[in-house]
């Protein structure tokens, strides 16, 4: 067991792409942790996604030696969506360091992160990171950090993760700064889950923090909020490859095996203790997220929907911030509405599940969650557009609002209000940073923020600006349903809820592209966008043309006309009883969220 006084617990965190895990990749040469054989860059990025998209997605922990002192560093995602999993991160720390990128200065993301280090009372030790670029500017980011943050100018580091510039002294100033954890060995077992993911041989991995007592591995131990005793099967540190130990004391960060098939008996925030002397009470644990976008996951092959539901459990091991529940669809069949904290999170998690699980999926248009008021006074909580009531039975509806933090340089002030303000979003507050920066916060409605926002603003600023947002309350606003019509039958899968004064355009878009979409049949078939019973836009797929006179060489025209007026009874009551086939494909391009 390791002396408490000996061990350093800190997390990096940053706004995107600042270089938290070039940075981890420098930790782990310089420290020897890795064979330099072995090493490649984003090192502790064990998934294929994020070295594909070059982002972190899941927060890692890795055990190194520097010095006569153990750090456990817990690398952390930097974008909006998984801020949750920051903060599950931070509560198994004592210290954060904070990293800014000396050619862009302090972002959007770079505020928040550093908010909620201060709001888990964590030492911060902030470090200018990329000075080697052409572009650096560190005074300026300095003078920043001091006046913006409040922190101190003389302790402020200058690095480069890429070169490992300053990344020894950075390490010094964590064993000099960063308290050493508390907790008592005497004490019963008292360890926190922060992260579990499913191993197809061995059961639930759990990352766990020792906070009280010793954790052995030849414990028997019970989860304290499920009740569940297991006895363990390997107890080990991440060096960074899981490496079996004797024993973890209070401070130490590890992981531990117990052969658990439950997927629902390890989440995090989940207390471990000993079975025979437990502790009187659990750990505090986390607040469960409150999902923000939803939208329905359906199988394209209908089979598969058990499949489906038990990877859903199992990346809700490893990912607990999203929710799912069951739900049907006339024109999908049966699957899922599942919940999530942004668009990039839901994109994620569905190229997860068919990546790691080989499952296809189709994903409905993403929704936010209202709350309609009835005419009777009872509210009616819905996410999806089919549960919305009768509109002659409404009073009024309210959705969800942000409060969205804009960092953008001073001259793209005028298209970035714009584009907020065309998406309904109200000006709270405008500051400067510098003369070069400011920073604009709008309250602005969920629903308008999902789709393309994002995208938006980082063309409208030439990928300058940076954004951050959390929720702010509900507001009353004037929205409707919008239908499409296939043939005059309601496809519920295309149905989406906008405010009423872009529901033509939408309906118009949305009709365009299912004529391109849907295959001729032998009849004509209207496509219509109606908002209630009132019809919005239209467009038609033209019937294919057989050529029934083909067979008539010059003759009479009476011959003619009648097989002409057959052909028209025919295509009449096909009309009546015909049934238009909507392609798979044409589900998914139609539901595609790049368009």
């Amino acid at each position: 067991m390791l002396r408490a006084d000996r061990i350093r617990n800190f997390s990096i965190i940053s706004h995107v792409d600042h270089g938290k895990s070039t940075l981890s990749d420098r930790i782990l040469e310089l420290t020897k942790a890795v064979d330099p054989r072995l090493m490649r860059e984003q090192y502790l990025d064990s998934m294929d996604i994020e070295r594909e998209r070059g982002i972190t997605i899941k927060a890692q922990n890795v055990r190194v030696h520097w010095g006569e002192h153990v750090l456990h560093l817990i690398d952390t995602p930097g974008h909006v969506d998984f801020a949750y999993e920051v903060s599950r991160s931070l509560a198994a720390c004592e210290g954060a360091v904070l990293l800014v990128d000396a050619s862009q200065g302090i972002q959007a993301q770079t505020l928040a992160t550093c908010y909620q280090a201060l709001e888990h009372d964590l030492e911060i030790i902030a470090a200018l990171n990329k000075i080697d670029l052409p572009a650096a500017d560190p005074d300026r980011c300095i003078d920043e950090l001091e006046r913006v943050l409040g922190l101190d100018a003389e302790g402020i580091l200058r690095i480069s993760a890429k070169t490992g510039e300053g990344v020894a002294s950075l390490l010094d100033a964590v064993v000099a700064r960063v308290p050493a954890p508390v907790g008592d060995p005497t004490q019963p077992l008292q360890a926190l889950i922060f992260d579990s993911s499913y191993d197809q041989y061995r059961g639930v991995v759990s990352s766990l923090r020792v906070m009280n007592g010793v954790l052995r591995a030849t414990s028997r131990v019970r989860f304290m909020q499920v009740g569940a005793v297991h006895d363990l099967e390997e107890v080990g540190v991440r060096t960074p490859t899981p490496t079996p130990v004797a024993e973890l004391g209070p401070g130490e960060v590890g992981y531990l095996i117990a052969g658990i098939k439950d997927v629902g008996e390890a989440r995090s925030g989940e207390t471990v203790t000993d079975a025979v002397h437990p502790a009187a009470a659990p750990l505090a644990g986390y607040r469960d997220p409150k999902p923000m976008v939803f939208c329905g996951l359906y199988p394209v092959d209908g089979d598969e929907l058990t499949e489906l539901r038990d990877s859903l459990e199992k990346l809700r091991l490893n990912d607990s911030s999203f929710t799912f529940e069951p739900e049907s669809s006339g024109a999908l069949g049966f699957g899922f509405r599942c919940g999530f904290l942004g668009l990039l999170h839901m994109e994620i998690v569905r190229e997860r599940l068919e990546r790691e699980f080989g499952l296809s999926l189709i994903a409905t248009a993403p929704s936010v969650a209202y709350v309609a008021t009835l005419t009777d006074g009872t509210e009616v909580h819905f996410e999806n557009p089919s549960q919305m009531p009768e509109p002659s039975r409404i009073d009024h509806i309210d959705e969800p609002m942000l409060r969205a933090t804009v960092i953008v340089p001073s001259e793209h002030t005028g298209t970035t209000m714009e584009l907020c303000q065309s998406r309904r979003g109200d000006l709270e507050r405008m500051e400067y940073l510098s003369p070069e920066r400011l920073e604009l916060v709008y309250r602005i409605p969920l629903a308008e923020v999902v789709v393309d926002f994002f995208d938006q603003l980082k063309s409208r600023t030439k990928g300058y600006a940076s954004l951050d947002y959390e929720p702010a309350g509900t507001q009353s606003a004037n929205l409707v349903k919008v239908d499409l019509l296939i043939n005059h039958i309601p496809v519920d899968a295309f149905s989406t809820i906008v405010h009423r004064s872009s529901a033509d355009a939408y309906g118009r878009r949305m009709a365009e592209k299912l004529r391109a979409l849907i295959p001729r049949q032998l009849f004509d078939v209207p496509i219509q966008a109606a908002v209630g019973g009132r019809v919005i836009a239209r467009e038609t797929v033209k019937a294919r043309r057989k050529d029934v006179l083909a067979k008539c060489y010059g003759g009479d025209i009476t011959r003619k006309r009648k097989l002409l007026e057959r052909q028209k009874e025919g295509k009449k009551k096909m009309k009546s009883i015909g049934r238009v086939e909507v392609p798979q494909e044409a589900f998914i391009s139609a539901l595609r969220l790049e368009d």
